[in-house]
Parts: structure tokens; C-alpha cells; sequence
């Protein structure tokens, strides 16, 4: 862990004073500040132009130390926002908030994140105008978690759907919420409302709870009340529906075919549950959907979309933030110097990591001074944002302790609850003959193979030792050979030698398609005559294109929690509960339906 040279009560008498100045127009303690509209309007009108502009930026930022990065960070922020360090950040651009990431060395343990998010926050109040940051991240879980362990990890959204709980969804996001605000993030962009209709759709996937738009509604607003009653602003994304593309908007601009109706049948009823349950803020898609803009605008830039239908038609007023300006979807129509000023004139509060900052923020300022944009459509996404930060308590305190960190993340009840929660969400898929559970006096020999997928959070897997420990664990004896996603002939030849003498192998098998070699791994391996079971650590879909296997679970993820989950209810040290949340399509006619929604064995 991380020491931190300057303490909570320092930093709350360096700068309470002065915030609560540019509040209040008073010297009265922080705690005390007034922030309600009249309060608020009356500290937007004292904010210089620059700083206006500055409160509608999201941004990234390299380092582990709003002060004290390592050299590498320097040069990387540098080199892509011209600044040194997050505190240089605030100070030049007067940025609303901060994201964190794993890959920009945001995220190594709560200590250090709890610091960094101090050190972005005393930034913040040592401004002409002082100000909290609303600091953010994409911690979804399952597939999308930038802060790993010992920070709790819990199922994704679609190992939630299978396991249908309301509550176990409520909970864990209230968990998920509470490690988060501990550490000094207070909006999170989760959870995901999309309608997973498509099994073709790369970028979504498992991060939806499923594909009955009653039921996704149903968990997503189990989840604004989770998160936001753990004091984190929750965020339904992508509106107004990434669920059914083909196309991934991080490098393309996907079109979306639906109707009118389609739209408000499918992909408006977790969009409008959230509304209902108070959410906090809503993300944009960079996508097309003609039939609600005929311009095929993308979505982040149409305002038909963004005020008519989100504003007017479903009644949100609440904090709208494009997805990453940096994607390639949003960019294919406009250039980098458009794309902020289109965003904002759609109705977009807060403009999410563009590639380029000072392209960005400079060219919302010229749009300002030259008239494009009004200083009032300006005021009005700073009063949402404003708005969002009191509700948060940010004016009156946004420091956090290390003992607040050490009260709440990771902690056994937590992990108790997540290993719970995972439980119930493993789908028992095909059980030939009955052929699971297994004992360890019958099939104690135990071969893992497979995929081995980078960890989302950097700190679990690889999977394949993950199952094998976890077999360990339960007194098997289990060895661990990775074979990759794209298994060559070497590997698989390797696989096939160490299954001999073995009484059953288990195959981490992730996105299993038509050409994959990971057909060919299993087919090899049924061949050899030892049992195979096969475990879907992404998509639930792979079991489609297998054959052979004595039993198939879906996992949903291939992070630890749902991992060592799937492996007690191959030994029978849990019973499978998850029922499947989308439905699996036959391979040869996908017209037909292999596994409807809810398929799901249990033992007898």
C-alpha cells in the first residue's frame, strides 16, 4: 500500500474555505455550502468561459499520482494532452472529470487509487473557481472491470440475467458501488440497458443482462438503486440501443435496422426503467439508427435522438456523457474539431476522452465565441453536472480515507456475497447421461485446457489455472495447459498426449466460430475416449458449434468469482441454477433455436 504525505483533515482545511466561498459567496465551512440551483446557477456565473468549457470535459490521464507519475506517464501525457500530470491537467483545462483506466496505471490498489483520487480533488479546489471532479470508470464486472482485486469482482450482466435475481443484482451492484466510492469514484458507467438480440454482436455480448427487453429493464433498474444508494452515480448505456449491431463502434459505424416500433418493443424499455429508478446519467451510442434520425447522424451527435426522444418524448433531465469521443464510430462522419460541438448541440452534458484535448476544448470555445453555441446551452449542461456532483456530496467532502478503503473494499462479506451471487448464475447447458457432478474418487484426474484470455482488470486468471486450482481445492488433482483462443495443431497435439490416463478434461472454450480451431481441440479430445465438459468463459453460444462433450456450463466471464463457481458445480459442491437469458441458435440453421431462453439443467 501506498503512504499518502498529506492528510484528509490537511486537505479539507487547505480547501474547504475557498470552495465553499465560490458556492456560498461566503468563508463558511465546506460542509455547510449551500448547493441547490439558486447556489449553484450563482457559482456558474462566476466561472470564467475557459472554466465553463473545462466542466464539460471527461478525460483520461497516465499515472498512478495526480502529482508524482512515473517517468513513462509523464511522456505519455505529454505526448497526448500536452501536460505532465492530472493535477497539471485540472489546473490547464479546468476538466470536469477524470476517467480511470487499468492500461493508463490508474488502478493498481485501493491505497493508491484512493490517493490519486485525493490528489485529482485538492487539483480541483486549488482552481481560480474551485471545484470537485466527478472521477468515473467502467467497472460493468464480468468482461469490464478496471479495478481488479483485492477490490471484489462479481458476475457481469448477462451471468445476472441467468441467474434472474433482482436482489442478487441490487446487491451486487450496491457492493460494486460502495468499493468504488471508497476509493474515490463516484460515476460509474454501468450498467449496461442494451438488448443483447443479436449473438453476432461483438462489443456487447455478455455485457447485457440478456435478451427479453422486461427482463434487462427489470435487472438494470435493480441495479441504478444498487449503485446509487452506495453513493455512486449510475449509468445506463448506450443509448438508444447497442444490442443489436454486427459492427463494433470502437473501429466502425454501426447501423441500426430497426423500426419505430422495433425501437420502443426492444430497445427503449431498459432505457425508460432506468429513467423510472433515478438514474444519474445516460451514455450515448455511436451508432445509426435511421428510422430515429433520418440524417444518420450517429447517435452521440443527433439531437432528433439525444433532446427529442431521450429529453422530450422519455422525460430525462438528468446528466447525459457521450461514450469515448476516441472511438472510430463517432469519428467516420466528422472530424475531431466537430465532434464535441455537434455533441453538445445534440444535448450532450459531458464529452468523454477525445483524442486530441485541446482540439476539443478549443473548439467548443470558438464555437461559443463565434456564436455556434450560446454561453446559456453551456450553463445548462454545467448545472446538470453541478447538480450531480451535490447530490453526491462532492462540495461538502470529496476526499476519502484509507481506513474508509480498508472498511470496505474486498472485504469477506463482499467476497462472500459474490461467490454467492456466481453460484447461482452457472448454466448447466448439456449433461449427457447425467454425467456431472463428478467425485473426486471417480474422476479425481482432472486435464484443464483452453483459452486463456487476457484478465479484464489485469489481476485474476489466466483461466485455465484458475479452474485447475479451484479443482485442487476441492481434493482433485488437476494440471492446467493453456491452448489459446486459436489453438495450432502443436497445441492440440499436446492436449491430446496429456489427456491420456486422465478421467475427465475441461475446455475453457471462448467464442467459438464456425472456423475456430478450438472445434477442432475439442473433437480431438472426445476422440481420445476420456470425458470431455466444456465451459463457456464468454459468449454461451460456443456449445452450438461442439460436439461430443458429456456436458456444457456457460460461465459468462472468465474472471475468477464465476470461474471457480462453474468448477464447484462440476463437483457437485454447488447445484446449477442459472437459467440461459438469450437464446442459442442452431449453427447449420440459425433460423432454429438450439437452447430457448431460460434452458438450464439441474441435478436431480
Amino acid at each position: 500500500m501506498h503512504h499518502r504525505a498529506t492528510s484528509r483533515r490537511t486537505l479539507l482545511t487547505v480547501t474547504a474555505a475557498a470552495a465553499a466561498a465560490a458556492v456560498t459567496g461566503a468563508t463558511a465551512p465546506l460542509a455547510h455550502a449551500g448547493t441547490d440551483d439558486r447556489d449553484l446557477r450563482r457559482l456558474i456565473s462566476r466561472m470564467s468561459l475557459e472554466e465553463k468549457v473545462g466542466q464539460l470535459f471527461v478525460m483520461r490521464v497516465y499515472g498512478h499520482s495526480a502529482t508524482s507519475p512515473d517517468q513513462a506517464d509523464i511522456d505519455a501525457n505529454l505526448k497526448e494532452i500536452g501536460v505532465r500530470t492530472a493535477a497539471e491537467l485540472v489546473e490547464r483545462y479546468h476538466v470536469g472529470g477524470i476517467i480511470y483506466f487499468t492500461w493508463a496505471h490508474n488502478t493498481r490498489d485501493p491505497h493508491q487509487i484512493a490517493d490519486l483520487s485525493n490528489g485529482i480533488q485538492k487539483a480541483g479546489l486549488a482552481q481560480p473557481t474551485p471545484l470537485p471532479l466527478l472521477i468515473s470508470t467502467d467497472q460493468e464486472h464480468g468482461i469490464v472491470c478496471r479495478v481488479g482485486e483485492p477490490a471484489t469482482l462479481l458476475p457481469g450482466a448477462m451471468a445476472l440475467g441467468a441467474g434472474g435475481s433482482r436482489s442478487d443484482a441490487r446487491k451486487a451492484a450496491q457492493i460494486a458501488g460502495a468499493e468504488l466510492a471508497a476509493v474515490g469514484i463516484r460515476q460509474n458507467y454501468a450498467p449496461d440497458a442494451d438488448v443483447n438480440v443479436n449473438p453476432a454482436n461483438p462489443v456487447i455480448g455478455v455485457r447485457s443482462f440478456g435478451s427479453d427487453p422486461r427482463a434487462v429493464a427489470a435487472l438494470v433498474a435493480a441495479q441504478v438503486k444498487g449503485y446509487q444508494r452506495a453513493g455512486v452515480a449510475a449509468t445506463a448505456k448506450h443509448f438508444p440501443g447497442h444490442g443489436d449491431t454486427a459492427v463494433d463502434s470502437h473501429y466502425g459505424l454501426p447501423t441500426i435496422t430497426h423500426t419505430p416500433e422495433e425501437w420502443a418493443e426492444l430497445d427503449a424499455p431498459p432505457f425508460r426503467s432506468a429513467i423510472a429508478a433515478g438514474i444519474d446519467s445516460v451514455m450515448t451510442a455511436h451508432i445509426v439508427v435511421p428510422a430515429l434520425d433520418p440524417s444518420e447522424d450517429p447517435a452521440t451527435l443527433s439531437r432528433p435522438i439525444l433532446t427529442g426522444i431521450l429529453r422530450e418524448k422519455l422525460g430525462y433531465d438528468g446528466v447525459v456523457v457521450t461514450d469515448s469521443l476516441g472511438m472510430e464510430g463517432v469519428r467516420t462522419k466528422y472530424g475531431d474539431e466537430r465532434v464535441p460541438v455537434l455533441a453538445l448541440k445534440a444535448g450532450v452534458d459531458q464529452l468523454l476522452n477525445p483524442p486530441k484535448l485541446d482540439i476539443a476544448w478549443n473548439a467548443v470555445l470558438r464555437a461559443v465565441k463565434n456564436g455556434e453555441l450560446t454561453e446559456d446551452r453551456l450553463d445548462e449542461s454545467i448545472l446538470r453536472i453541478l447538480r450531480l456532483k451535490a447530490k453526491l456530496g462532492l462540495f461538502k467532502d470529496p476526499y476519502v480515507t484509507h481506513a474508509g478503503v480498508d472498511r470496505t473494499v474486498g472485504i469477506p462479506a463482499h467476497l462472500a456475497h459474490a461467490d454467492r451471487i456466481a453460484e447461482e448464475t452457472t448454466t448447466l447447458l448439456l449433461n449427457e447421461g447425467g454425467f456431472l457432478p463428478i467425485s473426486r474418487r471417480t474422476h479425481g484426474n482432472v486435464l484443464v485446457v483452453g483459452a486463456d484470455p487476457a484478465s479484464p482488470s489485469g489481476t485474476t486468471g489466466p483461466p485455465t489455472t484458475t479452474l485447475a486450482q479451484a479443482f485442487d481445492e476441492l481434493g482433485f488433482t488437476a494440471r492446467a495447459l493453456s491452448t489459446g483462443i486459436t489453438p495450432t495443431a502443436a497445441k492440440i497435439d499436446e492436449a491430446v498426449a496429456a489427456a491420456a490416463g486422465k478421467d475427465v478434461v475441461v475446455v475453457g472454450t471462448y467464442n467459438v466460430g464456425a472456423t475456430s480451431p478450438q472445434r477442432t481441440l475439442v473433437s480431438r479430445l472426445v476422440a481420445t475416449g476420456v470425458p470431455v465438459v466444456t465451459v463457456a468463459i464468454r459468449n454461451p453460444y460456443d456449445i452450438a458449434r461442439l460436439t461430443g462433450q458429456r456436458a456444457t456450463l456457460a460461465a459468462y466471464s472468465w474472471t475468477d468469482v464465476e470461474l471457480r463457481a462453474a468448477v464447484r458445480v462440476i463437483a457437485g459442491a454447488a447445484r446449477p441454477q442459472g437459467r440461459l437469458p438469450v437464446a442459442i441458435q442452431r449453427a447449420d440453421d440459425p433460423a432454429k433455436v438450439l437452447y430457448p431462453v431460460g434452458h438450464g439443467l439441474s441435478y436431480t
